[in-house]
Formats: structure tokens, sequence, C-alpha cells
């Protein structure tokens, strides 16, 4: 006993030192010899920092070297803007802004008589009941708060303001009190912790809506007291006949539904062109139970509409649906062929028929899985798409008949107020109200893997996900949002967002130039002319 109480501190003194070197010396026979890795080949040991670096890049990249307006999809500061306004219901800054005004962008145009808060038409009549923190404390390593429970303004707009979708169209229009709502985002997409908690926020926000995604109707997305716009994919899923094709008993059950407002036929979606698959292992009974498919059994759907290949069959579909249901169908499209678009408004012109509103999902959107190539450069950006979707209609006199709904990355009230002077009605988010039940940009929404129980539908990652808290910064995020548009409606000297036109808006070039959107389409309008004089010449011998 003697013996091994004077050697032990030797022996363990040596274990600790000998065991890091004799695993040290493995990992580099191992990696001298092995074939696949040539860094590792050539420079054992040294080559594995360089794929830890590279692994725990984006983290370091993320808290610790880059800017605040730096970093995509979104920056530092956005994504603290959107956990800011949903936790402590925040937007205050100061010391000023820290964009960068030398690079080009828009700019709302000041009046300067700007409205008074007296004159904003505003409907706060109705109070929300809701949850913020406050912060106690705020130490290095700590944080002291607490949660307390406010009485707060929900922004609606009036009742003379409300957006209509299908008025006088239809025999259930769909009457909306705010500007904003949470864009196509699936059950199975996202786990049903999160599905919930955005469905219970968006009822406690009141005045906005709920896309269901292509996947169908679940009980999470009718766990809160929030309207539905019930989207359709080119998959059917939950109005298909066990033989796949378009089952009109299941849609009309669907129609019935008081808390369904109105569909969305979803033509293409930048991140999605390539179609769909749904692995059969994903397939729960009640995934199969909401997507009417059979449990087990995986599922590929196309790209488009086998049944619609042409624009007159598509509006006699979205005719007998709008007949059917008696509510608003829209389409969801991805900009990029002008003259194939161009078609559909003539047509819509010419048959009185077409869509009740169009969603215009921006290239640069998209929270489902794609292919690189797909999501970098199918699809012209929102801000870029939208104004020619709204110039053709109004060229062709059916603007009045058709709303717009813009999405991609319109985040922020400033964002919001340039979508809607450029053209849109209404607008959507999907990344934003992701962020505001926790998710943290992992990029992960693919791999079922998300940490913080956002896009996985794995039952312990979704256990970190609670409810009952998050559901409070949805709403608090979404009426964060139409306070801060009625800000800058009143900064560009009108009484209501609705009422942000064009001219509100104007463009700076890094030269210091700026042009309207207006002039700006005409731009574009001749630069298309120059290309289509180019293109009739002769073909070259």
């Amino acid at each position: 006993m003697g013996k091994i109480t004077k050697y032990l501190p030797s022996a363990l003194v040596g274990s600790t030192i000998a065991a890091p070197l004799a695993y040290i010396a493995y990992i580099y026979q191992k990696d001298n010899h092995q074939k696949q890795h040539a860094v590792l080949r050539n420079f054992p040991l040294l080559g594995r920092v360089r794929y830890m670096a590279e692994h725990v890049g984006p983290e370091l990249r993320q808290y610790l070297f880059s800017g605040d307006n730096e970093g995509l999809p979104f920056s530092r500061m956005q994504y603290q803007d959107i956990v800011k306004a949903g936790k402590y219901n925040e937007r205050l800054i100061g010391f000023g802004s820290s964009r960068n005004f030398a690079e080009d962008g828009f700019y709302i145009r000041n009046s300067l008589f700007p409205k008074l808060r007296t004159e904003l038409k505003i409907d706060n009549s109705k109070k929300v009941t809701t949850y913020q923190y406050v912060v106690d404390h705020e130490g290095l390593m700590s944080r002291k708060e607490h949660r307390e429970e406010v009485l707060t303004d929900p922004y609606y707009l009036r009742d003379e303001d409300a957006v209509v979708l299908g008025e006088g169209y239809c025999r259930q229009p769909f009457r909306i009190k705010g500007q904003v709502g949470m864009s196509a985002m699936s059950y199975g997409a996202l786990g049903e912790n999160a599905i919930t908690a955005l469905s219970k926020g968006l009822g406690i926000a009141g005045g906005t809506w709920m896309n269901t995604g292509e996947g169908g109707i679940s009980d999470h997305h009718l766990a809160g007291d929030t309207d539905l716009i019930m989207q359709i994919g080119p998959g059917l899923f939950g109005v298909r006949t066990p033989g796949g094709e378009f089952s009109w008993e299941a849609f009309k059950e669907k129609a019935d539904m008081e808390k369904v407002k109105a569909f969305e036929v979803k033509l293409a979606q930048g991140a999605k062109t390539r179609g769909g698959h749904l692995e059969g292992q994903k397939v729960t009974e009640e995934i199969a139970r909401i997507r009417l498919i059979e449990p087990g059994k995986t599922v590929n759907s196309p790209n488009r509409f086998t049944e619609y290949d042409s624009f007159e069959k598509l509006f006699d579909f979205i005719e007998e649906m709008r007949e059917v249901g008696g509510k608003p169908v829209g389409m969801k499209i991805v900009v990029g062929d002008v003259e194939g678009l161009e078609e559909m408004v003539q047509i819509m012109k010419d048959s009185g028929k077409g869509p009740d509103f169009i969603t215009i999902d921006g290239g640069e959107g998209g929270t489902g899985a794609t292919y690189q190539e797909l999501a970098d450069s199918v699809g012209l950006p929102i801000l870029t798409a939208l104004p020619i979707v709204d110039e053709l209609l109004r060229q062709y006199g059916v603007r009045d008949r058709v709303k717009l709904i813009a999405s991609g990355k319109l985040i922020t009230p400033d964002k919001i107020a340039i979508a809607l002077s450029m053209g849109a009605d209404l607008v959507n988010i999907a990344r934003g109200f992701m962020i505001s039940v926790g998710c943290i940009m992992a990029g992960v929404c693919h791999t079922n893997t998300c940490p913080v129980g956002v896009a996985t539908t794995d039952p312990d990652l979704q256990d970190g996900l609670v409810v009952g808290e998050k559901m409070y910064r949805v709403a608090n995020y979404v009426m964060s949002l139409r306070a801060g548009l009625f800000n800058v409606a009143a900064a560009a000297g009108v009484e209501s967002p609705t009422m942000l036109e064009r001219k509100h808006l104007t463009h700076k070039d890094i030269q210091g130039r700026i042009s309207s959107v207006g002039s700006m389409i005409h731009k574009i309008e001749q630069e298309e002319q120059e290309e289509k004089d180019v293109e009739d010449l002769p073909a070259k011998n």
C-alpha cells in the first residue's frame, strides 16, 4: 500500500502525458497511410486542423469575425432585429444607422410634412394581451431578465383600408386587417412545435394569415386562432385521390373549414422547381393522413401540375375551384420568363379569368431543401420581379382585380414598405418567423437535425422549442412589423401603409444619382425591346 501511494502521482502524470502522445501517434500513422485525402496524407495532423477550422468557420464568422451587417442570408443585425422585436418588443436604436450608404439601394421618400400619429388611420381599438421580456441586469457571462404580461397595440388597418382577396369574384372574399403574414411552410418541413407556436402566435396578433405550405392542413396549423391560406402544389397533398389525381371531394371538405380563407396554387418556387421528394420513412401515419398518401411509401411530386400545361387550362381549373369552394384562389409564381408572364396577363384580360391574387416569390426566398444551382440562379429577386408583374397587370387593365403578395427576405418594416411601394398589397415572411420561434440559421433545415427544434420532426430536438414561450415572440414580431409600417407611412406623408406607392420610393446608385421606380421600369422595357430587335435580326449563315 505504501509503495502504491508513493508511485501513484508519477503514474498519473505519466499516463496523462503518454495517452495523448499515443493517440497523436496513432492518428499520425492513420492519416499518413490513408489514401482518401491528399492533405492528410501529406500533412498528417496539421490537415485535421484545417478540417476543424472549416467545420467551425461559419460559427466563428457569425459570432466573432463578421461585421453586424455582413453575412447571408441574413446579417447579424437583421437577425437581432427579429429576436429583439419578438422577445423584448424593442426596435429603438442609438447612434444612428450602420447601413453602408455608399452602396446603391432603395430609399423611402420622406415628406417635409410627415403625418402626426393622430392623423394615422390605425385601428388599435382592440388591445392584445401578450408577454415580453424585460432585462434586469446584463453581465459578461449572464443576463437576468423576467417576462411580464402586457397589453399592446395591434396596429390593425382600419376597416375601410382592409385588403380584400376575391372581392366581387367569389362568395366568401378574405378580408385582412394587416399586411404581413406567414409564407408557405409545411408541417414536416417544420416540426409540430414550431407550426403550433406560429399558429398560436399569429392568432394572438390577429389580422394576419398562415400559409400551410404544400404539405396540407395539419392539426398543428389549426392549433391557433388564425386564418389559413391552403397551398396546393403539384403533389396535390391533402386534395388527392388514392391514385394521385385531384379530389374535388377532398377540396370541398377543406373549403368548408371556417379557418381556411383562401387557396393558393403553387406553379413554381425558386427553391422547389426541382419538384418534391418525400422518403417513405418520413411518411408517418400522421403525415399520410394529412397528405392523403400511403404511410411508409416514398412520394415524388413533379415540378409542375401534370394536368395543366397552359394558362387556359389552369384558369379553368381556378374558376372551378372558386365555384366549388366559394373562396379566393391565387397563384404562387417565380418570375423569370417575362414574355410568358405577359402572355398570362394577356389571357387574363381576354378571358376575364385568372387568380384573385398572385404571390410572387423572389428567387432569394426559400426555406426548403433544393439544389445550389437552383437556389442561386433560378428566378428574379423580388425587388426586380415585383414591379414587372405590377406594371404588366396595369398595362393590361387587370390590376384592380388581382392582389399581389410579395415574398423574399422582406423581414423588417422598411423592406416591407419598399415592397408595398413597388406594388405589393401584402407581404409573406418565412424565415423571419422561423427566427422568431428560435431558428439560429444553422443551415441544416434539410437534414432533420435542426439544433433548436424548428426545422425538424425529431421529438428530442423539438423538446427544446416551448410553444408557450415562442408563440408570444411570433405575436410580438408581427405586431412590431405593423407598427413599423405605420412609422414609415407617417414619414412618407400618408395615413396608412396601404397608401404607399411608387412615388414614395427612390433608388440611389453608387454614384449618388437617384431614379424613380417608374423610370427604372421604362429603362427595363427599352432594354427588352432592344434585345428583341437584336433577336429579330436574320441568323448568321
